[in-house]
């Protein structure tokens, strides 16, 4: 599409460190989802040296690395993430690194108080140096609203109004009414993003309409999909060329011990060789995906030995060391 390809030409709002240095127009970097570990067969990982990875994929290039919200472990869901509060564990992990960007993929909106996502994603972007990449969502786990007296099925209202309630805190002392409550502007929320403001990255549709995608967020993380069905989803993301915002995809995989293993579908992702990675992203970064966080939940081969062929094979043709 002509107006596609007129958005990736021009660059960029700069936001802060992190955003900036993940998301380029035509260019498509690597990073990690949080825990990089294979836990295929328990829904919670062991956790064990958990920060000693995070340190090694820093040194290794990886451009990001991607927690995610989980209340609750949900048996039916059948994946506790990182099982510790992702604005916890950034702050310890702000704290022992020092570049790699700290995402979140992505917050729950209806299931927190917005205040107190904007006071802790600032906190965060504050302390790691602009650093932070928060992704929000509607939330897909009908189980835990009821858990906290929240309606499963005024979730996209609730996603708008918290996502207003955190834009209008970014400014000092606010006047806001609001589902979650109201100011007067006879206070404020300290403190304040590193930047101008937070960079919010929506989930999927979060249950809104396309115009309203269009007209907020600053970039949009979407789900794996077969090249032609990506490509046009893509195309009409960025059908009005004044529109220029990042894609990211997160893609499970697990990497076989053959380089040139054609791709096997697994749950969001594909078991393949080495080789096969790096085309299907070329192919990713063709069609405008600015972003892939490989998650290696499923991958049968060592972990370590993984990450450095990643590294090795692929890093290079991606992601721009310091």
């Amino acid at each position: 599409m002509h107006s596609q390809h007129q958005a990736q030409g021009g660059s960029f709002a700069s936001i802060n460190a992190g955003y900036n240095a993940v998301f380029r127009p035509g260019k498509l970097t690597v990073g990690l989802v949080v825990p990089i570990e294979n836990y295929a067969t328990n829904p919670v990982p062991t956790m064990l040296n958990h920060v000693e990875k995070v340190r090694l994929v820093e040194e290794q290039g990886f451009s990001a690395i991607w927690l995610r919200d989980v209340p609750f472990n949900v048996p039916s869901f059948g994946d506790a993430g990182q099982t510790f509060d992702p604005f916890v564990y950034l702050g310890l992990l702000s704290g022992q690194t020092s570049k790699i960007a700290l995402g979140v993929a992505s917050i729950i909106l209806p299931l927190r108080h917005p205040a107190h996502i904007a006071k802790a994603a600032a906190s965060i972007d504050q302390i790691s140096g602009g650093r932070l990449i928060l992704g929000i969502a509607s939330g897909d786990r009908p189980e835990e609203y009821p858990a906290m007296n929240v309606s499963y099925q005024e979730r996209g209202k609730l996603f708008r109004e918290s996502y207003n309630y955190i834009r209008r805190v970014a400014e000092p002392y606010p006047q806001l009414q609001s589902y979650f409550g109201a100011i007067s502007g006879d206070l404020d929320i300290l403190p304040k993003p590193e930047k101008t403001k937070l960079p919010l990255l929506i989930t999927g549709s979060s249950q809104q309409s396309p115009d309203w995608l269009s007209n907020n967020g600053d970039g949009w993380i979407t789900y794996p999909r077969p090249h032609i069905a990506k490509k046009q989803f893509i195309g009409q993301l960025r059908d009005n060329s004044a529109i220029n915002k990042p894609v990211m995809e997160p893609l499970y995989i697990d990497i076989t011990e053959t380089p040139d293993a054609l791709p096997h579908p697994i749950h969001l992702g594909y078991r393949l060789g080495i080789n096969q990675l790096y085309q299907y992203l070329k192919s990713r970064e063709e069609i405008g995906v600015n972003h892939v966080a490989l998650n290696l939940r499923f991958n049968r081969v060592n972990i370590e030995e993984t990450l450095g062929i990643i590294s090795e094979l692929i890093l290079p043709h991606f992601n721009e060391k310091e």
